[in-house]
C-alpha cells in the first residue's frame, strides 16, 4: 500500500511540474533567506524545483522551524540536479523502477548518469552533489549536511525529519 501511495505522489507531482514551469518564482521570499552566493545558487536550478524548494521552506516555517540552515537547506536539497538535470520521463521510470524493479533500481543507481541509468544516477546521487555545490557556493558546513542527507531515514534527528517530510508533501 505505501509503494502505491509514493506512486500516486510522483504521478501528482508529474503534474504539478508541468504546471510550475509556467509560474513566476517568488525570489523575495528567497532573498529573505538565503545570502547572495546560494541565491545564485539556486537561481540556477530549473524553475519546478525552485517552486519544490520554496514550497519545502514554506511547509518547514508553517510547523515552526526558523533555523536559517534548515530552511537554506530547504530551499537547496534539490540543488545537486543541476548537475545531470533529470528529465520529466527519466523521473517516472525512476519511480516505475524503484517500485516494480527495486534490486534493479539499486544497481543502476552508480556509475556515470548516461542512458537508461541516468535518473537513477540523479535521485541517488543529488543529496552529495548538492551538498558539494552547497558548500562551494559558501553553504554553513551544517546547511551541507542537511542536504547531504536529505535521502538517509537511517540518521534523521527532529529537524531532519521534518525536512524529509516537507519534501514528500
Amino acid at each position: 500500500m505505501v509503494a502505491w501511495t509514493r506512486v500516486r505522489y510522483r504521478v501528482a507531482q508529474f503534474f504539478v511540474t508541468l504546471w510550475t514551469s509556467w509560474r513566476t518564482v517568488d525570489l523575495a521570499y528567497v532573498e529573505r533567506h538565503l545570502e547572495p552566493s546560494l541565491l545564485a545558487l539556486f537561481c540556477r536550478m530549473p524553475r519546478a524545483e525552485q517552486h519544490h524548494g520554496i514550497a519545502v521552506c514554506r511547509t518547514l516555517e508553517m510547523q515552526g522551524y526558523a533555523d536559517p540552515d534548515l530552511l537554506a537547506a530547504g530551499l537547496l536539497h534539490d540543488v545537486g540536479k543541476i548537475v545531470a538535470p533529470p528529465r520529466l520521463w527519466e523521473r517516472v521510470v525512476v519511480v516505475l523502477g524503484e517500485h516494480f524493479l527495486p534490486q534493479h533500481a539499486a544497481c543502476w543507481r552508480s556509475g556515470e548518469p548516461r542512458g537508461l541509468r541516468r535518473g537513477f544516477v540523479v535521485r541517488y546521487n543529488h543529496p552529495a552533489w548538492g551538498a558539494a555545490l552547497a558548500e562551494q557556493a559558501g553553504a554553513s558546513p551544517r546547511t551541507a549536511d542537511l542536504i547531504r542527507r536529505h535521502h538517509d531515514p537511517a540518521r534523521a534527528d527532529a529537524e531532519m525529519a521534518a525536512l524529509q517530510a516537507a519534501d514528500n508533501c
